[in-house]
């Protein structure tokens, strides 16, 4: 004969899920505690990847031992007439531009959403001219990619994102083009 529902209640818990979550969020806050005073990242603990993107230097990431719990920080450097790798991502991001001019191509998704969500990119990019001191918007799951028109110098930039969209259960980072230095 097939346990009931009342019969499985009164046989107590088969599942230690709650349990569980109280056990993660102490250590997680005990973890949180022994860095919660390190308020000033140094400059040695900012690694610089060469990555599919491109060159950039990690200020905050989640791999990093900080307590910034919902934002990633990162300093990119275009070389003169370069290119960032084009990707996508779900969080809108948002880029300060330190030095330099250049170029933004945005390509917005074609999107269909069910039970669940479906995106194809679209053809057509928009051109957004960027120099220094100017702030460019990138909404979520935009395709992007970043050019310095400059022949000579160098294009820096500052570039931020939330990460609370993973956690949402969105992770999408899509590489679609790696940057022409990219060397694996």
């Amino acid at each position: 004969m097939a346990l009931t529902e009342k019969d499985r209640y009164e046989l107590g818990g088969s599942v230690r899920f709650y349990e569980e979550g109280l056990r993660e969020a102490a250590q997680e806050i005990k973890r949180l505690e022994g860095i919660r005073r390190r308020q000033v990242v140094k400059a040695e603990d900012m690694g610089w990847e060469s990555s599919r993107h491109g060159r950039i230097k990690h200020l905050i990431n989640e791999k990093m031992d900080y307590p910034v719990r919902s934002l990633d920080l990162y300093l990119m450097v275009l070389p003169p007439g370069g290119r960032s790798g084009k990707h996508l991502h779900m969080a809108e991001e948002m880029l300060y531009i330190l030095e330099g001019q250049g170029y933004d191509m945005h390509w917005d998704p074609d999107v269909e959403i069910s039970d669940k969500y479906y995106w194809r990119l679209g053809e057509k990019g928009v051109k957004y001219e960027w120099e220094a001191e100017d702030v460019v918007y990138i909404p979520p799951m935009v395709a992007h990619q970043h050019f310095n028109t400059d022949p000579r110098d160098p294009a820096r930039f500052l570039a931020a994102s939330h990460r609370g969209y993973r956690f949402l259960g969105y992770p999408e980072l899509e590489q679609l083009e790696d940057a022409p230095d990219y060397n694996p």
